[in-house]
């Protein structure tokens, strides 16, 4: 596709209007000023030729308005802002079924009374759909890929290869009072999801180990997952200090924070995303810090769990690579990015106690290029010649995203979700004002709903 008269993010989070952006496969091959010369596109169309071989038969959507023999479509850009993607660094797609359900309720009660028995009756033909639900949401609102950590890793792996989109996903483990390896599913479950997906769909698929908590297992379990992550050579994804109680209860426990004990035990041995991360100290951001973890922060779920707030400046400050995640829709209640960015910039300042702070470039780049650092796609979220071709176009068209003063500010402070009019994975677009390319959304909600139906049928009986 070759975007024309579009204003762009750049790769240094500058806005730059009237720019031309060529795609081809999967990569972003051409940004310049002017639309590209012959001698360009003939040395582009060679250089990329198998790309073209294969990828424009499978652009199998309408005949393009106005079609171009080397990027296959031209896209009129004007009144439009083309941006990097989202990356969710922290999800949990299946649980959108349990959306709005169990409101208003302590966290405890909230997981014990709510949550927890919805679980316990999930189906794999329930995640299935759950899932594909929560990736029709994620193009929607510009997201290309999602740190997801949950379990039926074959039915989630199954819905977001249907959708086309990337995903970091982990079969989270919790072990409690287990004492063999053998004894434990998760653990089981987690190992067996590694050899199997582990750089599926030519690498859109990722798995990660997962220790899902500290409070959530013992001491023997979450060094056996650091081991098995060092073993396979892959990431992990881990709660950390989402709560008072949570980091309260470790430092009695063990005498030390989540963060220390997590570090003790080898877990950030590997590169690492540790979600939330409210509740730190000053040596936590140390550790971190030295070990090169990303945090990934999720604002709206832990205002809503009143949780407390990420303090965000104090992890800028040590450079600790900050990313953006939504949490689950059943503790958020939407995947609404721009919300996300705005809840994210506006608690940081507030921590802070100082507006100042949270420039948008650092918000933007929070929610794009660290989490696909964060995901160790270090070719991804940035609109850069060479890199991975994941990009959304938002409308800038629309009266909330008028005067521009500062186009950067009006992307946190003013857009919204539906703004997005476009969503593109490694060169693919998935999602297109309102139809999406590989999901039948009628057909998805349907299969949602019912499933949700059926489980809260069986818990009423």
């Amino acid at each position: 596709m070759l975007f024309k008269n579009i204003t762009i993010v750049d790769e240094l989070f500058r806005v730059k209007e009237n720019v031309c952006v060529g795609t081809i496969g999967d990569r972003i091959v051409y940004i310049g000023d002017e639309e590209p010369g012959k001698e360009t596109c003939d040395e582009l169309a060679k250089k990329y030729s198998k790309e073209l071989e294969e990828f424009i038969p499978k652009c199998n959507c309408h005949r393009p308005e106005k079609f171009h023999p080397v990027f296959y479509e031209e896209y009129d850009g004007t009144g439009k802002v083309l941006m990097p993607g989202f990356y969710n660094a922290h999800g949990h797609s299946p649980m959108c079924l349990m959306r709005g359900y169990g409101e208003n309720l302590t966290l405890d009660r909230w997981l014990n009374d709510k949550i927890f028995p919805f679980e316990d009756k999930l189906t794999s033909n329930a995640v299935y759909w759950g899932t594909l639900l929560t990736m029709a949401e994620s193009l929607r609102f510009g997201i290309v890929s999602t740190s997801d950590m949950y379990y039926f890793i074959d039915d989630m792996v199954r819905a977001i290869s249907v959708s086309g989109m990337k995903s970091n996903i982990s079969r989270a483990v919790t072990s409690f009072d287990m004492k063999r390896l053998e004894d434990c599913v998760g653990y089981k479950e987690m190992r067996e999801a590694i050899m199997m997906y582990d750089g599926f769909q030519n690498g859109k698929i990722q798995v990660e180990a997962s220790v899902h908590a500290e409070y959530t297992n013992n001491e023997f379990f979450v060094r056996a997952i650091a081991d098995a992550a060092k073993e396979f050579d892959v990431r992990m994804h881990v709660h950390v200090s989402e709560t008072k109680s949570e980091t309260d209860g470790c430092i009695e426990r063990y005498g030390r924070t989540p963060t220390e004990f997590l570090a003790d035990c080898g877990v950030f041995d590997v590169p690492a995303n540790a979600a939330h991360c409210v509740w730190l100290t000053d040596r936590d951001r140390d550790i971190l810090a030295e070990k090169g973890v990303s945090v990934s922060s999720n604002t709206a779920s832990n205002l809503k769990l009143a949780s407390g707030m990420c303090n965000v400046p104090a992890l800028y400050e040590k450079g600790i690579n900050v990313a953006i995640g939504t949490d689950s829709t059943a503790s958020n209640n939407s995947l609404n990015f721009f919300e996300e960015m705005k809840l994210f910039a506006l608690t940081g300042k507030i921590v802070a106690n100082d507006p100042s702070v949270m420039t948008p470039q650092q918000v933007l780049y929070s929610a794009t290029r660290a989490g696909a650092l964060a995901q160790g796609r270090e070719d991804c979220g940035l609109i850069k010649e060479g890199f991975k071709a994941d990009l959304i176009v938002v409308d800038a068209s629309c009266p909330n995203m008028h005067p521009v003063h500062n186009m950067l500010n009006n992307l946190i402070y003013s857009a919204d979700g539906k703004d997005v009019l476009l969503t593109m994975v490694d060169g693919e677009v998935l999602y297109r004002e309102g139809e999406y390319k590989n999901i039948d959304i009628e057909q998805t909600i349907v299969e949602a709903d019912k499933a949700t139906r059926d489980i809260l049928n069986l818990l009423d009986r």
